[in-house]
Formats: C-alpha cells, structure tokens, sequence
C-alpha cells in the first residue's frame, strides 16, 4: 500500500511530499490524476496541479470530477493511473460523492495493483475510518449543511488525520477534548508537512503531532 497524506501548504513546502509521492509510483513517466473535491473551480486546481508536478518532469496528467457525470470510458482512464490525488476543499462534500460514486472500492483494487493513492487536507481525511475532524475545531471547520450523518469513510489507515495544524492553546484544547472521545490516534500536521506510507513504514514528514486518550506527543518536529 502506498499513500501520502498532505496538510496542505504551497508548492515550495510539499516539495518534498511531491517527490516522495512521484518516486513510490517506481515509473520514469507517470501519468497521474487529480480528483478534485468539486467540479467547481476544478480547472484552475487542474492548472496549479499540473503546474506543480511538471517541475518534476511529469507530462500525462488528468481530470476526473466525481460530482458531475462522467463515462466509464473517463473512469477507466483515471484509474488507469500511477498516481490519484485527492484534492482538498469541503469534506463532507466530497465524502459524499466519492460515497455516491462508489469511488473507495475503485481505490482499493488501485492500491492493490500498486498505485500510489494521495490527499491533500479534505483528500487525506477521506482515506481515514471518519470525517469527524473535519468537524472541529468551532472558529476552523467545514461546513456541513447537507446535514450528513454517516461520516464513515475509506478506512484505508487505522488513524485519524487533522490538516491545516497549528500549535496553540485554542487547536490543542479541542483536539485533547476530541482524542479522549476516540479509539484511535489521531496525527495533527502542520501545512508542509505530511504522512507517508509505503507497506508498513509510515513516515512524518515537517511538523506533526499525535493526539491520543488526552494526550499530546511530538511525533516530528522537523521541516522538510
């Protein structure tokens, strides 16, 4: 299995997440796909997309939106891909059409064949067990005024993830309140940084820190 979950940040510090990223997909010329959170503004995503993996020299490159309709002609080709990246925007939003396009078992069998499966921000939540960390804290959340109630999502790693970290009293308060509630760790990045996971090894990379039963742990305080 190989994912990278980004927090989000500019091109100059995912660089290193980016590189990672193209090397796990083992091909001198990768084709790689972005799926946006929404339709909306996907173009120019699309543009800063393709713009920020071409410096690494990567020449196919393609568009998939989930929330509008698409053929599966379009659905083959963007799984046919070395690397999918989820983009970030409203979670929930986006939970809800992977969901209504039965897009995590396409992502599964991708995986499985050796893809490289990648989410930036609402991108990387949606590969973890739930979305409930999109819902907090109250002054930095997504809205959900579809009102979902089943935020199950892929369950692809056995953690949650908060994106968008930022070390203060007021993020820590409700992260702490959030992780004595959960079963499960949950991994707070800075933008910049990330997680990588390839088979068994799962690496952080910039500055991130782990939320567990009350407790806060530096797991790597470092830039890339």
């Amino acid at each position: 299995m190989k994912l990278v979950l980004y927090s989000g940040g500019s091109e100059e510090e995912n660089f290193f997440l980016n590189q990672k990223a193209l090397e796990l997909t083992e091909v001198k010329s990768p084709k790689i796909t972005l799926i946006p959170s929404s339709s909306y503004d996907a173009e120019d995503d699309y543009r800063f997309f393709v713009e920020e993996f071409s410096m690494f020299g990567v020449q196919r490159f393609m568009l998939f939106c989930v929330d509008i309709p698409y053929t599966k002609t379009v659905l083959h080709e963007a799984l046919n891909s070395d690397l999918i990246f989820l983009g970030g925007g409203n979670t929930f939003y986006f939970l809800k059409h992977l969901k209504k396009a039965g897009m995590f078992k396409h992502f599964t069998k991708f995986l499985e064949r050796g893809g490289v499966l990648c989410g930036l921000s609402a991108g990387a939540i949606v590969l973890t067990p739930h979305v409930h960390t999109a819902s907090f804290p109250h002054f930095d959340r997504d809205e959900n005024p579809w009102d979902m109630k089943n935020l199950s999502a892929m369950r692809v790693v056995n953690f949650e993830f908060f994106p968008h970290y930022k070390n203060s009293k007021r993020y820590d308060a409700e992260l702490l309140h959030h992780s004595k509630k959960s079963k499960l760790p949950l991994y707070a990045c800075a933008d910049g940084g990330g997680i990588v996971i390839e088979g068994e090894q799962i690496t952080f990379i910039g500055k991130t820190h782990q939320f567990y039963q009350g407790k806060k742990l530096t797991v790597s305080s470092y830039l890339a």
